[in-house]
């Protein structure tokens, strides 16, 4: 037992400091692997360790005072009986969480801009905080200034300028969302780097606390700029914010973050000097010339902008300013403050948007009416009313006036200002009708593509709502192809049903929640779905309660609380699930939400309630008969019951009675041809051999478990059951 540091001559309960944080690291580690499934399989085998070893439950711990508690009690029984110690150890040596090697050089920043002018002062900022030498302060800086002023140029251009000054990287992270509700949390920005820095999808922590401790571990040795866009508030960034001595946070944002301990780094306008330099590059010198004499009129309304100087150029010879100009002349005050000059970014806007053809400006205002997070032809189409060709075309022509920003994949979002601009023109030309029948239309096409994606990506799954019978499966090539286009609309999808509970459409907003279950099961995208799942709990609850509707609602907003180590609130709602489903009659729904409670409470380490709720869930389908609705679904539901109460009895150290219930979930799913879930009882059997030290036993189970999955391209079980079997081969020298 020397890799526990244990000594023999202590007396009972004695623990060595460098034993309890050994395995005070394991248990955080074995608990920040449960995003996936051998991670959770993992942590229910320590949970029922702990549980033989202390001769009862132990609550599983939440945070590093409880896994210090937890860790005392297993190092004392460990050196109190030699054998606890050898069961510690091989929980420790190959059944835990596993871990992921990250490795990869990101480069995600943007290109800088073809030209750019002057800003010596904020780049001499920029280079004085990176070379300060490292003294445990964090090295950040926030660049800030109004919108269309540039920081965010600045930012790409010092960093790949500077390039060289970080050999292992660039993350990038655009923190704008769509709105307030949807921009992304400290939790999923974490998760979008960890997975650029080479973490594998299903080793990222479910906790934000745990990846928070993993991103800056990763960041500890490495020569890194991390560049955050567009932020909101320091609580957006303070936790991606690492004291790494080679990491430089660059934070980009409207105005300094109040409470964040950083170098503010003021972005004005540009000298007029500067902006006739940009303006020539730009525009080239003949046009220049052509506009002499309109030119000062250019670079007042221009007022130092970039973004405006950008969007005016190719005007200059043609007009307003070369004589071919609207009609009309642009006001120079701002109607929404009186007695002010027009914002730059606006009057460039209201320039551009004079210009455009009837179709391209119905597209430009009603495209803006929600913060969509970006479009593509075929919702403007519908939004506007217009073929979808003509949709292709404008938003081209949008893009090309500097009125929509291109993402580079037949998709197109608006800035922020220029969206103001946009909602501003909707209200005047088409009226309080109009809009609201526009994001409408919207809405209804973003439930229609989901109901028929999520139906192609999970077939086999019973479904609510009539749309799913009339609409049938979308036409994708693989439910992984079904998966990523759902998770390429997860942004506006969220958007969607936002609006539809702010214009109470309640049916739509809960039908569009149902129907990202699959981008939920499949892509893990917990973080960025809860506001939809809240407002689809939040609407069954006050609509439609005791409905099979509302059920559904609060069980996914459940499963997801579960991802996220929210159990405390997840347990919430699988209770409220439970009731809205008696109430409904509905005992298939009922009994899923009772065998969650029970999924729930393995993790917890709950293993005799777990128990309890997995047979309350089996009595619950003897009630369905064979002409009920879901009868088809009851054998394999038993099956599936049959291996959790097996899990359940082993954490309780009850393995005879484990085994036989695993035995019988075994034969369905071999008959049934379920390769994965015979993978994962065979997998279960093999762990309650192990847990007799019967290597002989566990081998050959193992061995069937890798034949199974291999076909089934399961990498991460694959690599747990690699463990598995390496604790079967007889010790080498």
């Amino acid at each position: 037992m020397e890799n526990l540091c244990l000594t023999e001559d202590r007396g009972v309960g004695a623990v060595d400091p460098l034993s309890l944080s050994m395995v005070t690291a394991f248990l955080g580690a074995a608990g920040a692997g449960m995003a996936n499934e051998a991670g959770k399989r993992a942590w229910e085998t320590v949970g029922g360790l702990v549980a033989r070893v202390v001769g009862r439950e132990v609550p599983a711990p939440v945070g590093q005072a409880e896994r210090e508690s937890v860790a005392g009690l297993l190092v004392a029984e460990a050196l109190r009986s030699p054998e606890q110690a050898r069961a510690l150890a091989t929980v420790m040596s190959g059944r835990g969480a596993g871990g992921a090697v990250a490795h990869g050089v990101p480069r995600l920043l943007p290109a800088s801009a073809r030209f750019f002018t002057d800003r010596k002062g904020p780049l001499a900022l920029l280079d004085r905080e990176a070379d300060r030498k490292p003294d445990g302060l964090p090295k950040v800086a926030v660049l800030h200034g109004p919108a269309g002023i540039g920081t965010s140029a600045l930012a790409f251009h010092w960093g790949g300028r500077e390039a060289g000054r970080f050999p292992d990287g660039t993350l990038y992270m655009d923190l704008r969302g769509g709105s307030a509700s949807t921009a992304p949390t400290a939790a999923t920005v974490l998760r979008h780097f960890l997975l650029r820095l080479g973490v594998p999808a299903e080793y990222v922590p479910p906790a934000v606390e745990d990846r928070v401790d993993l991103y800056r571990s990763l960041l500890s040795g490495r020569r890194l700029l991390v560049v955050l866009d567009h932020a909101q508030s320091a609580a957006q960034v303070d936790p991606l914010i690492t004291a790494a001595p080679g990491v430089f946070t660059l934070i980009v944002a409207r105005r300094p973050l109040t409470g964040l301990d950083a170098v503010a780094v003021s972005v004005g306008p540009l000298s007029d000097k500067d902006a006739r330099r940009l303006l020539a590059e730009l525009a080239g010198r003949s046009a220049m010339a052509t506009a002499r004499a309109t030119l000062p009129s250019v670079l007042e309304r221009c007022a130092g902008s970039p973004f405006a100087l950008r969007a005016m150029a190719p005007y200059l010879a043609t007009g307003p300013f070369g004589g071919g100009g609207p009609a009309d002349p642009l006001p120079s005050a701002d109607p929404l403050t009186p007695g002010s000059a027009l914002p730059p970014v606006r009057a460039v806007a209201e320039e551009a948007y004079r210009r455009l053809g009837a179709d391209a400006a119905r597209i430009y205002r009603l495209g803006s009416l929600r913060p969509w997070s970006s479009l593509n032809a075929a919702v403007v189409a519908v939004t506007a009313e217009v073929p979808e060709d003509d949709a292709e075309r404008a938003l081209a022509e949008l893009a090309e006036l500097q009125l929509l920003e291109s993402t580079g994949d037949g998709r197109y979002r608006y800035r922020p200002a220029v969206r103001a601009h946009a909602e501003e023109a909707a209200a005047r030309e088409d009226g309080l009708a109009g809009c609201a029948a526009a994001v409408t239309r919207a809405v209804d096409w973003y439930l229609r593509f989901a109901v028929r994606a999520d139906y192609a990506a999970l077939k086999e799954r019973w479904h609510l709502g009539p749309l799913y019978a009339e609409l049938g499966p979308g036409p994708y090539e693989d439910e992984g192809a079904a998966v990523a286009a759902l998770v390429a609309e997860t942004g506006n999808l969220v958007e969607a049903v936002l609006a539809a509970e702010e214009f109470g459409r309640f049916d739509t907003v809960c039908q569009t929640v149902e129907a990202l279950w699959a981008v939920q099961l499949k892509a893990g995208s917990h973080d960025a779905l809860l506001p939809a799942l809240r407002a689809g709990a939040r609407t069954a609850g006050r609509h439609c309660p005791g409905t099979r509707t509302a059920g559904r609602m609060h069980i996914q907003l459940a499963f997801a609380l579960m991802e996220l180590r929210q159990d405390e609130e997840a347990e919430r709602e699988l209770l409220t699930a439970a009731e809205d489903e008696a109430r409904a009659g509905h005992a298939r729904g009922r009994a899923t939400a009772v065998e969650s409670l029970g999924l729930l409470r393995l993790r917890q380490w709950r293993f005799r309630p777990a128990l309890e709720c997995f047979e309350e869930a089996d009595g619950l389908l003897d009630r369905i008969g064979p002409a009920d609705d879901g009868a088809a679904d009851v054998p394999r539901a038993r099956a599936l019951l049959h291996r959790h109460r097996g899990r359940a009895l082993r954490g309780l150290g009850r393995f005879d009675e484990a085994e036989q219930r695993l035995a019988v979930a075994r034969e369905f799913f071999r008959g049934s041809g379920e390769r994965y879930n015979t993978a994962r009882v065979l997998t279960d059997l093999a762990e309650l051999h192990l847990d007799a030290a019967d290597h002989a036993g566990a081998l050959p189970l193992i061995d069937e478990a890798v034949a199974l999955l291999s076909r089934e391209n399961a990498t991460v079980h694959l690599t747990y059951l690699a463990g598995l079997r390496a604790q079967c081969l007889p010790d080498r020298p």
